[in-house]
């Protein structure tokens, strides 16, 4: 059996201090801070949250090598749905509009040609994430919910999700482009640079949290469709 870099033994504490981006994970799992020198599975079993999903979602991430047929055996399906939930209501309610704010702030000197480009791109990257979410949370996992259930729908399987699964990530690289390559910055560019670095900051959270979604759960939805004779024949 493959041994995962982190282990439901190890200190909590440790996990975070050894990489910082895994509070998005303590967060989307409603794992509060405060947890001194408590394991893993001590501060997973306050919270009411798995373990063994927890941290199948901290191995996906810190691993290279990352094998699903080792490191996916326990997760709790439901749990992880809620993890993914989380996440977009982080990303839609939260992180994208507080982007937002920090750019019109960067922004409120330059002509009002530019500043509108800007936000406009910017907004037309946020609808296209709500839709892309939207999708997940009213189509696929009300899906998976109910195969969890045992009931079969005869016109979807996580294929479809799977298939029409696509990066969500080309505006915002259009986006940063202009701002880097053609924005004169003057006066607020500690402001401007700062509201880059939470765009590429999250835009990477984007694509892990998108590569959480194609490498894990589809494969572990895959294996209960295959189980109840769902996936055969039918993407």
């Amino acid at each position: 059996m493959t041994q995962h870099k982190y282990q439901a033994t190890d200190r909590m504490s440790d996990l975070v201090g050894e990489d910082y981006s895994l509070l998005t994970v303590l967060s989307r799992f409603n794992i509060s801070l405060g947890f001194g020198d408590q394991s893993v599975a001590e501060v997973c079993a306050r919270h009411g949250v798995d373990t063994c999903t927890f941290l199948s979602v901290v191995n996906f991430l810190c691993e290279n090598d990352y094998s699903l047929e080792n490191g996916g055996e326990g997760t709790n399906l439901p749990s992880l749905i809620s993890y993914l939930k989380n996440a977009h209501r982080y990303f839609l309610g939260f992180k994208l509009p507080l982007i937002r704010v920090k750019l019109v702030e960067a922004i409120a000197s330059s002509p009002k040609e530019v500043s509108f480009l800007i936000l406009r791109f910017f907004d037309d990257y946020v609808l296209e994430v709500k839709r892309h979410m939207e999708y997940e949370d009213r189509t696929v996992f009300t899906y998976v919910e109910q195969l969890l259930d045992g009931t079969l729908l005869p016109d979807y399987n996580i294929g479809v999700f799977s298939k029409r699964h696509s990066p969500i990530g080309a505006k915002l690289s259009e986006l940063k482009n202009i701002i880097i390559k053609y924005y004169p910055a003057g006066e607020s560019s500690n402001l401007l640079n700062e509201v880059l670095f939470d765009i590429f900051s999250c835009e990477r959270d984007l694509l892990e949290h998108c590569r959480v979604e194609d490498y894990l759960f589809v494969p572990l939805i895959a294996q209960v469709e295959k189980e109840r004779g769902v996936w055969a024949g039918k993407c």
